[in-house]
């Protein structure tokens, strides 16, 4: 009796060791909270903390300038250059609204701030356009 009572004890020793030691992913195999990545910015915030920080001609709200991200995004898709972006007879996507404006390095400054938010995919192709130009 002695030897089962101490095979028994030493069993579950062992199985309490081995759920104490297994434990950290809950035992179902889900990556527990510590173990899964970090959730991505907000394009909506990372863009317009981005523009928050450029000096307007006026004051633009936040509906108008996120306006032109979506739209510079599906140009830029379609393969067209920022000179296009901002061209009258182009895109016409030039970021001012009735009563503000930008400077023309705070309107590329902008546009920068929402291809990284947005369409990242694009963004070299923007700074190396706008830097060929002297544009950024």
């Amino acid at each position: 009796m002695r030897i089962r009572t101490t095979t028994t004890g030493v069993l579950a020793v062992l199985a309490l060791t081995l759920t104490a030691c297994g434990g950290s992913d809950g035992g179902d195999g889900k990556p527990t909270a510590s173990t899964t990545a970090a959730p991505s910015p907000d394009p909506n915030q990372q863009y317009l903390q981005a523009a928050h920080r450029i000096e307007f001609n006026g004051t633009p709200t936040d509906e108008e300038l996120l306006e032109y991200p979506g739209q510079w995004c599906d140009a830029l898709q379609a393969g067209h250059s920022v000179e296009w972006l901002f061209s009258s007879g182009g895109g016409g996507l030039y970021p001012v609204g009735l009563d503000w404006g930008t400077v023309k390095q705070d309107a590329h400054e902008l546009l920068v701030a929402g291809v990284k938010a947005y369409c990242p995919d694009h963004a070299d192709t923007v700074l190396e356009e706008l830097r060929a130009t002297d544009g950024y």
